[in-house]
């Protein structure tokens, strides 16, 4: 098990960091919320789980632990392997996934792509008495979030983009995010910001 990954950041994808660990690179897949933390030729720590299949070998990378034991624990329903659990928590923080299952909140999870009514209503039963009570300084009231600008602008200019880049970007996929249902989903705008900014150059 490598329970974390210390090292400088030697690459940035839209899903993946690499961190140089001791002269080797560890290709980490990430939501796009810890790859906004990411800064190219930076030193970086993340908590990762190591998921082993019969044909590969993938490491998931998170803020910290708290992340991490959730993305353990959402794989315990069943259908839900780590592809999903990683799109839970790209959607949704910890406590958010908390709140919504202590609330019985079926919209929180049906935002999560991959994830309908019925399915929604599952998870809902099976994460009832695994994934506990809030923890953060968010469980009291509304739940406090960074902006979507803000989360999507810091993750661009961790890929390498320049700040002009970024604010042209930002500014295209603002009507998306706009007339989305809720609060918007950072993964969805950086691909369609990415797509302008590729169109772009």
């Amino acid at each position: 098990m490598i329970a974390f990954v210390s090292g400088t950041v030697a690459a940035l994808a839209p899903d993946a960091a690499v961190v140089e660990v001791g002269g080797v690179g560890m290709a980490v897949q990430c939501t796009p919320n810890t790859l906004s933390t990411l800064r190219l030729g930076q030193s970086a720590k993340l908590a990762t789980s190591l998921v082993v299949r019969e044909d590969s070998l993938t490491l998931y990378g998170f803020v910290d632990d708290d992340e991490r034991q959730v993305f353990e624990l959402l794989q315990t329903a069943s259908g839900v392997g780590p592809r999903l659990a990683q799109a839970m928590l790209a959607v949704h923080t910890p406590d958010a996934l908390r709140r919504a299952v202590a609330t019985g909140d079926e919209k929180a999870l049906i935002a999560v792509p991959g994830i309908g009514k019925r399915g929604a209503q599952k998870l809902l039963l099976e994460f009832k008495d695994r994934l506990g009570a809030p923890v953060g300084a968010a469980a009291i009231g509304a739940p406090v979030t960074q902006g979507w600008r803000d989360q999507l602008h810091a993750a661009l200019i961790g890929l390498g983009y320049a700040t002009r880049e970024a604010d042209e970007a930002v500014a295209a996929v603002a009507p998306q995010a706009e007339a989305a249902e809720g609060t918007p989903q950072v993964g969805q705008l950086l691909k369609a910001a990415l797509q302008t900014l590729n169109r772009a150059r």
